[in-house]
């Protein structure tokens, strides 16, 4: 057993996920190591999750099917395919008002060719992927431990899992998963509505895992932080149909403030967690703007982050590497 456990946690935020696959680029660059042999727990929700699964899918050579750069590749040539709609269902969703944003063919294609049949149970690095539960009102954490020791019920596909818990209310329908049991299928939406940022989730999960650990290292990634304020002259009048889309920000924004604040106190002074996260000061913050202009302002942000947490990200993979 390590006395160091290696926790990597990826919050969610759709095409803003791209800021933390830049990040783990530099990691891989600097270490000259995958991220699935650096830690011994990986955690995301939402797109954090797709970027996870990713990075611990085994290739036909057993070792890891994709790099951060590739992922980083994704998010450029796939977002436009992933938030695409066409005009019929812009008609019939009302401007999405009577349905989702958008219609799960694009996503469930990317996911396919990215994931094919690869399984949870196979993943390289132990993994833990949020979502939850409609019809049980569950938390639900998909995890490579329960699927390697209990196949029949705990393993799914990864393409299942990363729709599963990208699955935001008001851009994509819920996930319908059908298993062969007493249960015949589960309902899944995104884990962002509980653990946008599952660092915690991530850290309670080594600490059971690894109970005689040393030292539990948390590596926390953020999707960037929202900075436009909602003015009070307007949502003091807001009713449904306008808070709709604004809440589900406000609480994945509170989420992953929560979280940070709860794991800095737990661990101030250690020096065992590590928090990247920049503002959302230019370009746009809405997870599903996936134009070129938005994903370039999305990477020049990731790479101002990098420049000014360089001697930490230096001293994060002198770590990885040494403990």
């Amino acid at each position: 057993m390590p006395k160091t456990v290696k926790v990597l946690s990826i919050d969610g935020g759709g095409i803003r996920g791209i800021i933390p696959a830049l990040i783990l680029a530099q990691i891989e660059q600097i270490t000259k190591k995958p991220i699935s042999s650096l830690f011994d727990l990986v955690a995301g929700t939402s797109t954090g999750g797709i970027l996870g699964l990713s990075l611990v899918k085994p290739g036909n050579d057993g070792k890891p099917a994709y790099s951060a750069q590739n992922m980083i590749d994704l998010y450029e040539k796939e977002g436009p395919n992933i938030f695409s709609r066409n005009m019929l269902h812009q008609i019939t969703s009302l401007g999405n008002i009577a349905d989702e944003k958008y219609p799960s063919s694009g996503i469930e294609d990317v996911l396919e060719r990215y994931f094919g049949d690869a399984r949870l149970k196979d993943a390289l690095t132990d993994v833990v992927v949020t979502s939850y539960e409609i019809e049980r009102r569950i938390s639900w954490f998909f995890k490579s431990t329960k699927a390697k020791l209990n196949p029949e019920v705990a393993d799914f596909s990864m393409k299942e899992v990363a729709r599963s818990t990208s699955a935001a209310p008001t851009y994509f329908e819920a996930n319908k998963v059908s298993v062969k049991t007493e249960a015949e299928y589960y309902s899944f939406i995104d884990g962002g509505v509980y653990a946008n940022n599952p660092a915690m989730c991530a850290y309670v999960e080594a600490k059971n895992k690894f109970p005689d650990a040393d030292k539990i290292l948390i590596v926390s990634l953020g999707t960037g932080m929202r900075t436009q304020r909602i003015p009070y002259d307007k949502a003091k009048d807001w009713g449904l149909a306008q808070w709709v889309q604004p809440l589900l920000g406000v609480v994945f924004d509170g989420v992953d403030n929560t979280v940070d604040y709860q794991l800095n106190t737990l661990l101030s002074g250690s020096g065992d967690y590590f928090r990247f996260q920049t503002r959302l000061d230019e370009g746009s913050d809405e997870m599903d703007n996936a134009s070129d202009e938005n994903i370039r302002v999305l990477k020049l942000l990731a790479e101002r982050l990098i420049r000014e947490k360089n001697d930490d990200l230096q001293n994060l993979c002198n770590r990885l590497l040494s403990e």
